[in-house]
């Protein structure tokens, strides 16, 4: 079922996902009514890229009530992709609760008001785990169980924002009409754009073109490509639509990967340029367990000095884990409920970063240089 006269609006239309969401809505549904673009700030290449006459573009803050009022006015489907990540703590905590959960309780409460029947969220795999002991999970699924013990802020925020989104899930609605929910839980996502990976890359070449060993090889993961986590968005859109897909799907949550072979975060990133002539290092800059007590030493010593001024550690229990826990998800049930399947396969993926990476390259050695200078 299509999107025909529906109008979306997306949140956090100008980040990574988001814009890419955007631009495939544009290409795959012809004849939606209109598409409403929010974030708190857009690039002047991000206003031409979307184009001048089929999207909205409204900038403001998604905890400004009235704005978010105005933003929902007439709308019928909801996006929601905005938030703050945020792995090493360089957000104040209280900040990132506002917008990650009150700005998301926020937009519930406005869409029941306005009448918006669908509303997605797109969640992490983060609000699964890993835990702080670092159990395993290899190719899980939604039905899965696990001893989640989340104690970092950015997953912990997510987290509680997934659960107001699907505990909203069947509220009545001003028309008598109910709101429908669902949640998509993505894995890493890397592409074109991805601000993690420039950060990885800008790192490397300070390196000498070999990116840092930030993960054990046998920590394997399943990234997902931005092109197929912003599928995923549409597919949902569409069988929110559908009463008989709508059933299976309303309130509930979905792991979205797609084929990328599973690897390592680190060796993830050599796979993409390996082939421009950039290496990985071989091992952990030290062993997993002094690793994991070094960044504890960090975090102690941030605490210490924060009477005095931040600190912020290039790196924390929770990230340590993160990296190096085996952490692996199928997508079978969201292609059972859904149809979801990967729209660019892995070879494809990879060229097209691949290529992005081999574009930015030269700007990224210039901003170094002259960072240096």
């Amino acid at each position: 079922m299509s999107l025909a006269g529906a109008s979306c609006l997306v949140t956090g239309a100008g980040g990574f996902l988001g814009q890419r969401i955007i631009h495939l809505l544009l290409e795959e549904e012809k004849e939606l009514a209109e598409i409403k673009a929010l974030d708190k700030a857009f690039s002047p290449e991000t206003l031409q890229n979307f184009g001048r006459t089929e999207v909205k573009i409204l900038t403001g803050d998604i905890r400004d009530d009235p704005f978010l009022h105005g933003a929902c006015q007439g709308v019928s489907l909801v996006i929601h992709t905005a938030s703050i990540i945020d792995t090493l703590g360089l957000v104040e905590k209280q900040l990132l609760w506002e917008v990650n959960v009150t700005g998301t309780q926020l937009l519930l409460e406005t869409c029941i008001r306005n009448n918006v029947q669908n509303f997605i969220y797109t969640s992490t795999i983060e609000v699964t785990g890993p835990n702080c002991r670092g159990d395993p999970i290899w190719n899980g699924d939604e039905g899965t169980p696990y001893e989640s013990t989340i104690g970092f802020p950015y997953a912990q925020s997510k987290r509680q924002a997934e659960k107001s989104v699907l505990a909203a899930n069947g509220q009545s609605l001003k028309d008598g009409s109910t709101l429908s929910t669902c949640s998509l839980r993505s894995m890493y996502i890397f592409g074109e754009g991805c601000p993690f990976l420039q950060s990885h890359l800008d790192r490397s070449l300070l390196n000498k073109n070999v990116f840092l060993r930030i993960s054990r090889k046998e920590a394997l993961v399943n990234p997902v490509y931005v092109g197929n986590i912003a599928w995923a968005h549409v597919l949902v859109a569409r069988a929110l639509r559908d009463p008989e897909k709508a059933e299976r799907i309303r309130g509930r949550f979905y792991y979205i990967s797609d084929d990328t072979p599973h690897v390592s975060y680190a060796d993830l990133n050599y796979e993409l340029t390996k082939e421009m002539g950039f290496g990985v290092e071989p091992k952990l800059p030290m062993p997993l367990t002094m690793l994991y007590y070094f960044a504890l030493l960090l975090e102690v010593m941030s605490f210490l000095l924060r009477p005095f001024f931040r600190y912020i550690p290039p790196t924390n229990r929770h990230l340590v884990i993160l990296l190096n826990t085996p952490f692996t998800f199928s997508y079978r049930k969201a292609q059972w409920d859904f149809g979801y399947a990967p729209r660019h396969q892995w070879k494809e993926a990879k060229q097209r970063t691949s290529q992005w990476i081999a574009a930015v390259i030269p700007q990224r050695r210039a901003y170094l240089k002259n960072k240096a200078a």
